[in-house]
């Protein structure tokens, strides 16, 4: 599956509610923004327009405005906008911030070595998993997956790791909130499979995916808790060419979750630089 399928599968929408603190105009900003993440191409004035539904006027003056100030910038000879250099702050000021990125780091720079496997960092946003930290194996067998790629909970090991461990209603209501379909012919999509899913996954400690979003990909995690909450999971990713589903658990689990442990119970530690 490529990158466009899966934005399809694992499409983000911004809700709005009629919270009084909300500030409208900050709002619309950063759906302008949430466009572009979401069309991965360069716009028209008129495209972008109509992509936020509204008037290209209103179009017009946003787009200036974050043009301006760096976070969008526009081709002279096309007209077109993209998004600019500035919005990799945003996600650096991320990462290099985040508490539980810098005390999982020691773990999973061990856990890269001991396994010489892709070892990923995902943390939950509504219904969907995000990549938030990745190493590299030499056997890397996808390169679509990069730091902020999106996926759905519900047919990704990291995914149902972290729902296992919520109460049942809520991760059923999170499951309820999927575009729930058939990606390959080993995806989990039904209610009841998945509900027998987070029964296993929850009583064992880590959950897995056995080619049920990219062929060749078997995946092993297990939940990070943060203040008692699963907030994230670790994940050993292999190649189906190199390992049965079989082989991959039985060497892999383990380890997975020893990590994640160490994970929720470390101390949090200053940020560290990474620049």
């Amino acid at each position: 599956m490529n990158k466009t399928a899966a934005a399809k599968v694992s499409k983000k929408t911004v809700s709005v509610d009629d919270n009084p603190l909300m500030v409208r105009s900050v709002e619309k900003a950063l759906k302008v923004l949430d466009v572009f993440v979401r069309c991965g191409h360069s716009l028209s004035l008129t495209a972008l327009a109509a992509e936020l539904g509204v008037d290209k006027s209103t179009a017009q003056r946003f787009s200036h405005t974050l043009e301006r100030l760096g976070y969008l910038k526009r081709n002279p000879a096309t007209k077109h906008f993209d998004l600019g250099i500035k919005v990799l702050d945003l996600g650096y000021g991320f990462l290099h911030a985040n508490t539980l990125l810098n005390r999982a780091m020691p773990y999973l720079i061990h856990l890269s070595r001991e396994t010489e496997e892709t070892i990923n960092i995902t943390m939950r946003d509504g219904a969907e998993i995000v990549f938030v930290s990745r190493f590299m194996s030499r056997h890397l067998f996808n390169t679509d997956v990069t730091i902020g790629t999106r996926m759905p909970v519900y047919c990704t090991a990291p995914g149902i790791a972290m729902l296992s461990k919520l109460p049942r209603a809520e991760a059923i209501s999170l499951l309820e909130q999927c575009d729930r379909r058939k990606i390959t012919e080993n995806t989990t999509w039904e209610m009841e499979a998945l509900e027998a899913k987070l029964d296993v996954s929850g009583s064992r400690g880590y959950a897995t995916a056995f080619e049920e979003f990219y062929h060749d990909d078997l995946s092993i995690s297990a939940p990070i808790f943060d203040a008692g909450l699963p907030l994230a999971a670790v994940t050993v990713s292999v190649s189906r060419v190199r390992f049965t589903p079989q082989e991959a658990e039985a060497r892999f689990s383990s380890l997975v979750v020893a990590a994640a442990r160490s994970i929720s119970n470390s101390t949090p530690q200053i940020p560290i630089s990474r620049g």
